[in-house]
């Protein structure tokens, strides 16, 4: 090495800067997670389970409906698939995203809002949500189970929103 170089790495101001670039980098790798860039969680969950109707039930017994429902529009990220919002003949309501496609990233969530769904992602964060959960994974299909007391006449969107950066990837309005 070079006389000067090996001077340099003599300097406690050296070690100081040293130490603390490793610990920004290492920070700004923790919170950005770039290599998620690169990876893909697929989940391929079936459609929620229906019981066969008894022997003894009535013709017309109820069946899975379709409440509402709507495509993917991206936002941060690009974004595509579409959710829809089932009851289950027991009653119990169901978030099914199906076909999704859209980039990993830290600390996706499944979010019902209150928001409409536009190009400005800034507005999805700022109403009314309910967290259904972490997003399963972020290219397949999946089903996300709705709390009982939900109001879906007010949650009438859908997003998938990164925690960490309070930013939407995508929405759906649920029409």
């Amino acid at each position: 090495m070079l006389p000067g170089v090996m001077n340099l790495f003599r300097k406690p101001v050296t070690w100081v800067v040293a130490v603390l670039a490793a610990v920004v980098l290492s920070i700004g790798l923790y919170l950005f997670q770039p290599w998620r860039l690169f990876t893909t969680v697929e989940v391929n969950e079936a459609l929620p389970a229906v019981p066969a109707p008894a022997a003894s039930a009535p013709a017309g017994a109820p069946a899975v409906q379709r409440l509402a429902g709507g495509r993917f529009r991206s936002h941060e990220h690009p974004t595509k698939g579409t959710a829809t919002i089932l009851r289950l003949p027991n009653g119990d309501r169901v978030l099914r995203i199906e076909n999704l496609s859209t980039s990993d990233g830290p600390d996706l969530r499944v979010w019902l809002t209150d928001q409409p769904v536009t190009g400005d992602w800034f507005s999805v964060g700022k109403g009314r949500t309910l967290e259904l959960g972490h997003l399963k994974g972020n290219k397949g299909n999946a089903n996300y189970a709705i709390p009982a007391g939900a109001d879906l006449g007010v949650l009438k969107s859908v997003t998938i929103w990164c925690k960490r950066f309070s930013v939407s990837f995508g929405a759906a309005a649920l029409a």
